[in-house]
């Protein structure tokens, strides 16, 4: 199920009617078999490679600008320190914190550098670990418990971002709670308050805008909406048709780019309106350099695209063979782009000087 999902935009359309957000797809899909086990699986299925088994997949890569790469997998959280040269479990492995737990929506402080958060679900059954927010302070180095997540729902969270007005600031939205599911914490998710109702019945996602204290943006499969207060009022954004399913940006005073059922969006106006820039195709992942700002990444179910003036354009890049999961600029290299595989989980690195992908799945 989860494969389809990062392989055919028809079946995003259909199944996020069905579920309350894109990220929601993918986890229930996760759990629908949160055993050790597939169908005809051994009871403890081999490693193939040091991110595990043949079923891990990822469901969120970060590059940082001092060679740091963490991937959020079903099956552990990984964290290299030297450009994915060398590689370590730091949570979710066995008699480790999220023991039994996979690890998603895993996002930075745009003010604090050292600041993550990482969001939790069942990976197998019974699992040792609680669910709920994680964060670290160390650049995902270690990790402990912000909040469980029975605290603030009967069912998951299915969105975490950190604020822009400080750098103990996130947001989390619970879906059961519909329009009023958009919470906010000022202290790096141990306590959370209301924000105002949403103009939609539920969201995909939240980007706060950097280096605009208050001004926030949620996306849906009704569109997008803007406040400047935190997420007390909303205006819903004119002109998007359809769903949006990413939302993007380099940094402050940059272009915000947006994919969803019409194409590519782009925003040179700090968020305040949009313009459909590209429509013969959307993208499942979209990510942009954080050094230059016209260069855009994308995904497809088969391929990866890059666009050098701002989403009007797009080349495919060398074409990779595998189920395509999650794209994430180099921060270091304004023309590289590192790309993660699911089933197995695999990463690679492709840069404009290189002449294919560079494997970066650390052996067994």
């Amino acid at each position: 199920m989860i494969r389809s999902l990062y392989n055919f935009r028809p079946a995003l359309h259909f199944m996020r009617s069905l579920l309350p957000g894109l990220i929601a797809l993918l986890l229930v899909a996760c759990t629908s078999n949160t055993g050790d086990t597939q169908p005809g699986a051994s009871p403890t299925p081999a490693s193939v490679n040091g991110f595990g088994i043949a079923a891990n997949h990822v469901h969120s890569l970060l590059v940082l600008p001092n060679h740091v790469l963490i991937l959020a997998t079903h099956y552990g959280l990984f964290r290299s320190q030297d450009d994915g040269t060398t590689w370590q479990e730091v949570a979710g492995g066995p008699h480790q914190l999220m023991d039994g737990l996979m690890t998603y929506a895993l996002v930075i402080s745009p003010l604090n550098p050292q600041r993550l958060y990482v969001l939790t679900l069942p990976a197998i059954n019974p699992h040792a670990g609680t669910v709920g927010l994680y964060t670290s302070d160390d650049q995902g180095n270690t990790w402990k418990l912000s909040v469980p997540a029975t605290s603030l729902t009967s069912q998951t969270i299915f969105v975490v971002a950190p604020g822009n007005e400080t750098p103990d600031e996130v947001y989390v939205y619970v879906s059961d709670l519909g329009p009023l599911g958009l919470e906010i914490s000022l202290d790096d998710g141990q306590h959370f308050s209301k924000t105002g109702t949403l103009p939609f019945g539920s969201i995909f996602g939240l980007l706060a805008i950097p280096g605009a204290p208050g001004h926030v943006l949620i996306y849906s499969s009704d569109g997008m909406a803007s406040s400047t207060d935190g997420g007390i009022h909303w205006h819903v954004i004119s002109n998007i048709t359809g769903g949006i399913y990413n939302l993007t940006t380099a940094g402050p005073n940059s272009p915000i780019y947006a994919s969803g059922d019409a194409g590519i969006y782009s925003s040179l106006d700090g968020g305040k309106s949009f313009k459909l820039v590209y429509t013969q195709a959307s993208y499942t992942s979209l990510t942009v350099s954080p050094l230059q700002p016209q260069v855009i990444y994308g995904k497809t179910g088969t391929n990866v695209y890059r666009s050098n003036d701002g989403g009007h354009t797009w080349n495919a890049l060398p074409h990779i063979s595998g189920n395509l999961a999650v794209l994430a600029a180099d921060p270091n290299d304004n023309s590289g782009v590192y790309l993660s595989l699911s089933y197995p989980t695999e990463l690679y690195r492709l840069s404009q000087d290189s002449k294919g992908w560079l494997s970066l799945t650390p052996r067994t």
